[in-house]
């Protein structure tokens, strides 16, 4: 219990960190410069990146997953029961961003704080990037599947150390934090897991991205590791990314706790991710 509150805590500090670092930040902007973000969208395929937007910009993203490709006459998933994720994403200032999304799989409906802690700069006295990222989410299936009010809800909560090698590459390590507010026996309420994941840029406007999540906790029947791969095709204003996945959730606390597709036994599906920005 006293770990919660201290994440509670820490999360609800957190926007106020984050506007006395932008205000220091603005005075080391006339003698440092600021190094590129290391990806070009909010997403590394199921992991958040430390992509943050200007002040003012309205980014809509819809995420999709098709059925497992069984081998069965369901057109490699694309017949099978699909999940599908609508999510609107505002940055209140360069460091902060707020989102709500909602999700088939579930009802899940989510709220986001995503904020930039450290930010790279192009001579290397900071060498990498951190960023926050925290949602909070609720089942909206009927009553009746649950014994309490309180048993909708679950957390996640996230450190993304990024770093932008050159123009083409960029890597980052995410460990994090899950927690149900209720799980059937034997099953436990919180899950640690590390994520891993690159990108390698081969055109101006296409790259190779790669997603690693490995559960970290030991839970009775425990989860696979999350494993995915694509390409990504972006332009200023958009992004889409086609990959596969053995992840048929798309909150990530879903995944972290709840995942029983091995990837490497041929457990896939295909997926993509769309953004789009206004700057409003």
């Amino acid at each position: 219990m006293k770990l919660h509150k201290t994440i509670f805590i820490a999360v609800l500090s957190l926007p106020l960190l984050l506007l006395a670092q932008e205000n220091t930040d603005s005075i080391i902007k006339k003698e440092v410069k600021l190094q590129r973000a290391a990806f070009e969208s909010t997403a590394l395929i199921e992991t958040q990146t430390n992509v943050l937007y200007t002040k003012g910009t309205l980014e809509m993203v819809m995420n999709h997953r098709f059925g497992l490709v069984n081998g069965t006459n369901d057109m490699i998933g694309i017949w099978a029961p699909a999940n599908i994720r609508i999510a609107l994403n505002y940055s209140i200032t360069d460091r902060i961003a707020i989102g709500y999304g909602t999700t088939k799989d579930s009802r899940l409906q989510d709220i986001s704080l995503k904020g930039a802690i450290l930010r790279q700069t192009r001579n290397n006295e900071m060498p990498f990037s951190l960023t926050y990222y925290g949602n909070a989410a609720m089942s909206a299936l009927p009553k009746d599947n649950f014994l309490h009010p309180s048993d909708r809800f679950s957390y996640f909560n996230q450190l993304i150390f990024a770093r932008r090698f050159n123009a083409n590459l960029s890597f980052q390590i995410a460990p994090s934090f899950s927690h149900f507010n209720y799980v059937e026996g034997p099953m436990k309420s919180d899950m640690f897991a590390v994520a891993l994941g690159g990108r390698i840029k081969i055109s101006p406007s296409a790259s190779i991205l790669a997603d690693y999540n490995q559960p970290v906790s030991k839970l009775a029947n425990n989860p696979r590791p999350g494993v995915a791969l694509g390409f990504e095709f972006s332009t200023g204003s958009h992004a889409f990314q086609i990959f596969v996945t053995n992840y048929k959730g798309i909150i990530a606390q879903q995944n972290n706790l709840f995942n029983q597709n091995n990837f490497f036994k041929n457990e896939f599906l295909i997926g993509f991710n769309i953004t789009r920005l206004w700057h409003l």
